[in-house]
């Protein structure tokens, strides 16, 4: 058995956030609209928002299905009166900058470019992260300088599928013209990223973060191929996985 291609999560695998506040975020995202001409109420919009959320929510995490923050954003507009809709050129903006602090935020984590460039050389590269409103992500990629790895990104906003469905991790092989048993994805969501991967046929390697630790493996009852603390170990575990 060969390993042809490594696809990796980004968020909390790749990359980390560095002193994130949603809170703020979302203040942020409320003066942005009034400054694109909605007349709100802050407070009412933020319930507005957290409605849309809860509502968008129970589709994404039931369903596996992506609803972009967008559809969120024009939804507690249309609750508060307003007629509007996901692709109104107001709220694109204001999500722009209600993404500004989490693009800020978002740092490579250590040993990730030199692993990548390891990698690259060895195999197919992959990338699959979850989130609602794509272009942030291609944001990070540029930011972080490691865009040029992948010879595949796909994002959950733009093919309306959400890890852990097999649909998504299938899309991605399919893009790398490799089979599931040719691949090992690496993530650090026990339920996103391990049980989908091996639902789809691939193998895994679990890399905990500030999202998820080895108790929330544990707690999740997932057995990922290999474990790993430091993304330098890696190569290592492809190696053991597939000898």
């Amino acid at each position: 058995m060969v390993c042809r291609a490594v696809i990796f999560d980004f968020i909390g695998t790749l990359v980390y956030c560095k002193n994130y506040s949603m809170v703020d975020s979302e203040i942020k995202l409320y003066s942005a609209l009034v400054s694109q001409g909605f007349e709100l109420e802050k407070e009412q919009f933020l319930e507005a928002y957290k409605e849309a959320h809860q509502k968008y929510r129970k589709i994404r995490y039931e369903q596996f299905r992506e609803v972009t923050n967008a559809v969120w954003v024009s939804d507690a507009l249309c609750n508060l009166g307003f007629r509007t809709t996901p692709e109104h050129s107001g709220v694109k903006e204001a999500l722009n900058i209600f993404f500004q602090d989490f693009l800020n935020t978002v740092e490579l984590c250590e040993g990730a470019k030199q692993l990548l460039t390891q990698i690259a050389q060895q195999y197919r590269v992959g990338l699959i992260s979850n989130f609602t409103y794509a272009p942030v992500i291609y944001k990070c990629l540029q930011k972080t300088g490691i865009h040029s790895y992948f010879n595949a990104i796909v994002i959950s906003e733009e093919v309306e599928l959400r890890k852990p469905s097999p649909k998504i991790f299938h899309d991605t092989l399919n893009r790398l013209g490799i089979q599931a048993h040719e691949a090992v994805f690496i993530g650090d969501s026990p339920l996103e990223d391990i049980k989908g991967a091996k639902e789809a046929g691939l193998r895994t390697v679990f890399k905990p973060s500030q999202f998820n630790s080895i108790a929330d493996l544990v707690q999740s009852n997932q057995t990922p191929d290999q474990i790993v603390e430091k993304l330098a170990s890696i190569p290592q575990k492809i190696s053991q996985i597939f000898t």
